[in-house]
């Protein structure tokens, strides 16, 4: 089998990328959704970033969308146009296989490309896996906000991460 591949996303990706965040909507608190979007809500989504030149990447192996993760920009307001906040979401088959971390170092090099200088990271508390690539790429814990969101009858905190650029 081939090594995975990170290239930048095509409109093609969008179907692969609204089945991978469907499987976390419905079965994981990793994502404060709640209803899975269809894929024209993901096509506008991923339109906007891109039309904002926003990094975008995949990762593909034999033809297969593995994963997929983007930084864009934190809060609409514009002091923070130099703020992003990363999202990364790998296929269930491939977690744990080091994909995640080639992903972010990735995307970590196109934000400061791009000219973003601080990358949050919004990650949902128990997740530790998240939390633990987060910190070895040298995001640092700011804070965590308690009982801010409820899905599947839990309220759940929220950590935040932020590494400079």
């Amino acid at each position: 089998m081939s090594e995975a591949i990170l290239r930048p996303f095509a409109w093609r990706d969008i179907p692969a990328i609204t089945n991978i965040y469907r499987h976390y909507v419905e079965t994981s608190v990793v994502t404060f959704d709640t209803e899975p979007p269809g894929e024209a809500k993901m096509a506008t989504k991923f339109g906007d970033m891109l039309a904002l030149g926003h990094p975008l990447i995949v990762a593909e192996q034999e033809n297969t969308l593995l994963g997929y993760a983007y930084a864009s920009t934190y809060r609409p307001r514009p002091a923070y146009r130099f703020t992003c906040e990363d999202s990364l979401y790998l296929h269930p088959d491939a977690v744990g296989k080091g994909l995640g971390g080639a992903m972010l170092a990735e995307l970590i090099a196109r934000s400061q490309t791009f000219g973003f200088r601080q990358m949050i990271a919004v990650i949902t508390a128990g997740t530790q896996s998240s939390i633990r690539l987060h910190e070895k790429f040298g995001f640092a814990h700011i804070g965590v906000h308690k009982g801010l969101g409820l899905k599947f009858d839990r309220w759940l905190d929220i950590v935040h991460m932020q590494r400079t650029l």
